[in-house]
């Protein structure tokens, strides 16, 4: 029996661009797989994902959750400044 396919996309934003690449991974596909089916892994400076920087539909996530169909899978970049610390520079 083969196996059914789900579709995801999987999302990553930078300063300049955003990538979106709608995929078809076999249902019980994790994060982690479903973004290395994408592709976007390739096109991120040195390639890597951080797998603590993950989530789903604004919701983190780890790299071994398990997607469902219709996942927006997202990748996010690390903070340029701590939330906390813009605030206090803004008060200045």
């Amino acid at each position: 029996m083969a196996d059914r396919m789900i579709s995801v996309e999987v999302v990553h934003l930078d300063a300049e661009r955003q990538w979106l690449r709608c995929i078809e991974v076999v249902e019980g596909s994790t994060v982690m797989q479903a973004i290395s089916a994408s592709g976007v892994a390739e096109i991120l400076p040195g390639g890597m994902v951080d797998p603590d920087r993950l989530g789903i539909f604004s919701k983190r996530v780890s790299s071994d959750h398990l997607v469902q169909a219709g996942d927006r899978i997202e990748i996010y970049r690390p903070l340029m400044l701590d939330p906390m610390e813009a605030r206090r520079r803004r008060i200045r």
